[in-house]
């Protein structure tokens, strides 16, 4: 059976969306699932947050887009998951794939050859909404979308709906939507607590129960190029990665 591919998405920055990213594929390759991170951002904090060198991993998503490199050469293993690497060469992928052909599914042909190996390939996308995400929107089944607990959460996340609805019409009409996960909480405070109901009116039943925390060890573990769960397996915010990847789990278990 071919991969559960979920893009975690939205154009907003500072959200935790690669911090999810790294984290939730270690969180399932621990509870034993197969697991790639594809790293779609030019900046590739995914890539090194999983200890993989972006300025030497080559093959890397750039070149099997733009250049024809195999999928297959360019994953690199690590006991946290498989990773797709990104470098900054990504940045100008936009652009140079204007002139080929099917330019939208690049990355889908891509993933589609590296499905059969795993239960689920995690897509970080970058924090904007051109030609990339696009790619990532028609090749993930799925999106997960992070939302952090302060002002203006949802400020931006209508123009990214307004994005899905287009690549749904057009491109890819099985795209659904995974869970909307609400990072960087804080129980102490009325800001967290009126986001979180805010995000649920507008995402009924589509919100996980697990919260990520705010948490200083979330925050030095790509530092360490490593996910928090073997940064400081104890925290909270390995706690609370470890209890989004049961409730991932659970329900693909069911769905399936």
């Amino acid at each position: 059976m071919a991969a559960n591919i979920i893009a975690v998405v939205n154009q907003k920055g500072g959200v935790g969306k690669t911090t999810t990213a790294v984290n939730i594929t270690a969180a399932l390759r621990a509870i034993g699932k197969r697991t790639l991170l594809c790293d779609f951002d030019p900046q590739a904090n995914a890539t090194s947050g999983m200890g993989v060198d972006k300025n030497t991993a080559s093959p890397n998503v750039y070149d099997v887009l733009i250049n024809g490199a195999e999928p297959e050469k360019a994953v690199v293993s690590t006991k946290y998951g498989d990773v797709l690497p990104s470098n900054k060469a990504l940045a100008g992928a936009g652009i140079e794939m204007i002139a080929i052909p099917d330019r939208e599914h690049l990355l889908k042909n891509a993933l589609e050859r590296l499905a059969p190996n795993y239960d689920y390939i995690f897509i970080d996308c970058p924090p904007s909404l051109e030609l990339l995400t696009v790619n990532a929107l028609c090749a993930a089944g799925s999106l997960l979308v992070p939302v952090q607990c302060e002002y203006y959460a949802l400020e931006g996340l209508s123009d990214l709906l307004a994005t899905v609805r287009l690549v749904k019409r057009g491109l890819n009409p099985k795209l659904a939507m995974e869970g909307v996960l609400l990072t960087m909480f804080d129980s102490r405070t009325n800001l967290s607590l009126q986001v979180a109901e805010e995000v649920k009116r507008h995402f009924p039943g589509q919100v996980y129960a697990t919260v990520i925390p705010r948490n200083v060890r979330l925050s030095e573990a790509p530092s360490h190029g490593m996910p928090v769960l073997d940064y400081d397996s104890l925290s909270r915010g390995a706690e609370a990665y470890r209890s989004l990847a049961e409730e991932i789990a659970a329900k693909h278990t069911v769905s399936n």
